[in-house]
């Protein structure tokens, strides 16, 4: 018999080879057609999936929030998903997706599960352009090829920020920290897809007054880091001369986390530059699994003060 344990250890497999499995799920009708488009979510991200359990209403709560509901002693608030994006549910809400994103536990409401695909990150592809301000991401769940089935990757980090404010964390550190004394002509290179998440990151890192450069997944990470390399090359100098320190989140389309932190340590360029890893992918597993492919720290989302702690850690500055 499979074990849970078995389970969390096959997908942690999974991301040695740029992949991960995604759940599939629909929300009903999309606005304005009688069209039910696919959507979905990291399997990591998803603690249970269960019945609608009895929902109670809180007064004065926000308009997309159903209630709380009592599970297995732990009360949670419950997010009408399809509200959330627009779509109509002809069936109802009948399945409810428990996750945990950054320290916190909340609960979608969905019209229907589908399933769960396994899918490499390069089949997944940056939404921004695309329209649509809640997704991050776009999948092509048969491959490259014509006519695929496409999901739309929520930006969950966008929907928590809009409807549970108090649950996602500081958007920049106290006024009162010290700015960060990072050597002249060095930058924070970041990486992460969410528009969101990186509006926060900028926002952190200008109040420290620290130069940085945003990259919007893995893949263009890996790209500018070693274009950086070339430049500083030319100019007799290393990448050390120009990089401090590497931050990137784990979920992105293209390369993830885990492949852009493997490169990195696995090249002898770049293997002296601290990377840390900040994503709202927590919990003990995660956590190991990113000190396994040799990331110097990990920080959940998002916790200013946190992620600034941190950077003064690996830096000792």
């Amino acid at each position: 018999m499979r074990t849970a344990l078995h389970e969390v250890d096959e997908r942690t497999n999974l991301t040695a080879n740029n992949k991960f499995e995604l759940l599939l799920f629909r929300l009903g009708d999309a606005h304005g057609t009688d069209h039910r488009e696919l959507f979905g979510i990291n399997v990591f991200k998803v603690r249970e999936i269960l019945v609608m359990p009895t929902i109670t209403a809180v007064a004065n709560a926000h308009p997309n929030v159903m209630g709380v509901a009592n599970i297995r002693g732990q009360i949670i608030t419950v997010i009408d998903l399809p509200k959330v994006v627009g779509c109509t549910p002809k069936k109802g809400t009948a399945i409810l997706l428990v996750t945990e994103y950054a320290r916190s536990t909340q609960a979608f409401a969905v019209e229907d599960v589908s399933e769960i695909v396994r899918l490499d990150w390069n089949q997944v592809i940056a939404a921004e352009g695309n329209g649509g301000e809640l997704i991050t991401s776009i999948a092509r769940l048969d491959g490259n090829v014509e006519n695929t089935r496409l999901a739309q990757v929520l930006d969950v980090e966008q929907i928590l920020r809009d409807v549970l404010p108090q649950a996602t964390g500081e958007l920049v550190p106290e006024k009162s920290t010290p700015k960060l004394k990072i050597p002249d002509n060095k930058i924070i290179l970041a990486a992460d897809d969410s528009p969101m998440a990186r509006a926060m990151i900028e926002n952190g890192l200008n109040a420290l007054d620290a130069p940085f450069i945003m990259t919007r997944n893995g893949l263009e990470a890996w790209q500018k880091i070693q274009s950086m390399s070339d430049a500083a090359i030319a100019e007799g100098k290393t990448i050390q001369d120009k990089v401090a320190l590497i931050l990137t989140d784990l979920e992105m389309p293209e390369m993830d986390g885990f492949t852009l932190t493997r490169n990195i340590k696995s090249d002898q360029r770049f293997k002296s530059i601290p990377v840390i890893i900040h994503s709202s992918l927590t919990g003990a597993t995660n956590e190991n699994h990113v000190k396994s492919i040799g990331a110097d720290a990990y920080v959940a989302k998002f916790v200013a003060d946190e992620l600034t702690a941190t950077i003064r850690q690996v830096l000792a500055c």
